[in-house]
Formats: C-alpha cells, structure tokens, sequence
C-alpha cells in the first residue's frame, strides 16, 4: 500500500443525467457509485467519512478545503466508512494537527474508496438542489448514463440498515439505567453520550425481537440513525411497538423516522436532505431555537400523522418539516437532528439527559 498521497491519476464523476466533472482521484483505485449529496460543514469530515448514515453514498463537502487538520484516533464514528466516495474541492495532503496519524487521502486508500479533488463542488451542489436526488459513480474513465441507471436500479435493492446495523448483542457496563440500542446504523457518539451519563447500554441488531429485548430487562430503548429509506423497515415495526409501548423510548435521526411509521405515519424523500452543522430547528413549547447538526434524506409527512397519537415537538426553521414527535400519552419521544452532534454544536445534549429524567419518573413508579 502506497502512502505517499500522490494522486491515482484523473478521475471522473458521471452523473445519470451524464453530465462529466474531471478531477483528480485519490484513496482506493476503485469505482464508487452512490447518491451525491452534499455537506455543508466546514469541519468534520473525519466524522462525516464513518457516520454509517452515509452508506451507499458519494458525499460532497461545500467547504473548499477538507484534509487540513488530518485523521485522528479519536474521532471515528464507526470501525470503518460506509460511504461510497468523497468530491472536494481542494484536499490536503499535508495536514497540520498534533493528534493527527495519517491523512485524508491515506485513510480512504485504508479503507478502500476514492476520493475525487479538483472539483468544482458548487456546481455539483446546484444540480443537488435544483433537480432533486441524484447518483453518480467516481471512477477512472467516464461512463454512459445508462450505466449509471443500471447501477441505480441495483442500489434500490439493497438493504443498507443489514449493512449497518451491529451482528451480535454488545454490551457497555455502567451503573445506571439500562439503556437497550436497537442499532439502525448507530453512530458511536451516541453511545458515548449514553455511557458519559452513566448508563449501561446494550447494542442489539435492528432485526431484534420484542422477546428478545423484553429479556434483556431495559429500562428503556433508543432507535438509533442509520441509512436508507426508513420505509423499507416497515416489516419490523409491529415487534419495534410492541417494545415502545412498553419502555421509556428516544428515537434519533432514521430511529425518528421509524417511531412515526410504528404509529401508522409516512415518510418522504426530500429535495437534496438536510446535512450539516448548522441547522436552525425550534422548540415549539418554549419557543427557543437551536442550532443542530443533521444528515438525513428523509423526513416524517406532518399530515399523515395521527394527533390522537403524535405531536410534533420541533420544527425546521428553513424549511417547516418536522423534527421532533412525542407521544401523546406514553414517555416516547423523537428527533430528526443528532443531539450527540460530531460534528456540530452540542446545543440539544438536552435531550440525553430528558430521556434519562423519562426513564427514572417510568422506573420510580414501578418501584413503587
């Protein structure tokens, strides 16, 4: 393995409309297909490239410098990226941190995708927003659209949560609450800010039983992020109820998504998503509005939700979508932001220790 950050050679980005960007290609010598999406964060990208949220996916970063401060070993969000490629504008090959051990370019050569710099990243953004979903493939030669479409057609059949999701049930010690994590795609930020307030947390697969987590004793249950079109879980929802209703719950992100579908809402896809740091949603209690980091494709449809059931608790600033449900009657609530961030303002943590209040009022009474 080579590690001297030199450039593969010239590579190309084919979009399924045909268009072609060249630029120069670095990391793994390989083709990447996904949707192109874009990330407005002006750091993070060491968070963004291991977020597993952006599984099957060629992410392009607004800000024209990303590598600048190398990878470090601290700030993975899982054991290995899921995405499918990066587009920067300019990448550092000479990073300038003290914790940094490898750069950019290094670490997608480790981990096996490519990196394509050189690029006019604006551009791509506006195809992004003004004609909707797009995909494309990073290679070493351009391609035909149709090429593209056939590899789209074949990326509309994969489960991309299995990929994700952890195989076997692990465990974290602590000596607070018991915290179940139905695993949809976790980011490891998550269980941090889980395991920084003291609780014990067990990681289970997304496809886990009632039974199963029933046996596990909980005392109460997160749905994490996670990739893909929330819908395509319907299948599990009916056990995921049944579990809800019986435990303190917080959905985030994807885990959000899945809540509202549990109580019969619907999801849909969005223009070009809501992914970055800086993300205006408001509380519509309070009144007060936070800054939120975000990554996702999807949101919950207001209308389909059933008020008898769900209320929504946050909203978008930019847009009005919904990004936070609680129920009506039972201590379940969710968000469509990530309150763990990384990266990103740390304005909602809030909403770990409301779900650890949630779990001790539901635990005092059943002591009692």
């Amino acid at each position: 393995m080579t590690r001297d950050n030199q450039s593969l050679g010239t590579g190309y980005l084919t979009l399924e409309s045909g268009e072609v960007f060249a630029g120069q290609l670095y990391g793994a010598p390989i083709d990447g297909f996904g949707e192109v999406v874009f990330h407005t964060g002006m750091t993070g990208y060491q968070e963004v490239m291991t977020d597993p949220s952006f599984a099957g996916q060629i992410v392009t970063f607004t800000y024209p410098l990303i590598g600048n401060y190398g990878i470090n070993e601290s700030d993975y969000e899982a054991a290995k990226p899921a995405l499918t490629g990066m587009i920067v504008s300019e990448l550092c090959t000479e990073p300038s941190h003290y914790q940094s051990t490898k750069t950019l370019a290094q670490a997608a050569e480790e981990f096996g995708f490519p990196i394509l710099a050189g690029i006019d990243t604006r551009t791509i953004t506006k195809r992004v927003r003004q004609n909707g979903p797009v995909f494309g493939v990073i290679s070493d030669q351009p391609m035909q659209a149709a090429e593209v479409a056939s590899l789209r057609y074949k990326h509309a059949k994969k489960s991309l949560v299995a990929n994700v999701s952890t195989q076997q049930i692990e465990r974290y010690p602590g000596t607070g609450e018991h915290v179940v994590l139905i695993d949809l795609g976790m980011k490891k930020s998550i269980l941090d800010s889980l395991l920084e307030l003291g609780c014990r947390v067990t990681v289970v697969p997304f496809d886990t039983s009632f039974a199963q987590i029933n046996a596990l004793a909980p005392d109460g249950l997160l749905f994490s992020n996670g990739p893909g079109d929330p819908e395509h879980l319907l299948a599990y929802c009916s056990e995921w109820r049944k579990a809800v209703e019986q435990y303190p719950t917080l959905g985030i992100c994807l885990g959000h998504q899945v809540l509202a579908l549990m109580y019969g809402g619907k999801t849909e896809k969005l223009a070009y998503g809501h992914r970055g740091s800086n993300h205006p949603v408001k509380d519509l209690v309070t009144g007060k509005v936070y800054m939120t980091s975000q990554n996702h494709g999807y949101v919950v449809k207001e209308e389909s939700l059933d008020k008898r059931q769900l209320t929504v608790s946050y909203r978008n600033v930019n847009d009005g979508s919904v990004e936070g449900l609680r129920h009506v009657s039972l201590p379940v609530f969710s968000v469509q932001y990530h309150p763990e961030a990384h990266p990103g303002p740390s304005d909602t943590s809030h909403i770990f220790h409301q779900f650890l209040q949630s779990m001790r009022v539901v635990g005092a009474k059943r002591y009692a």
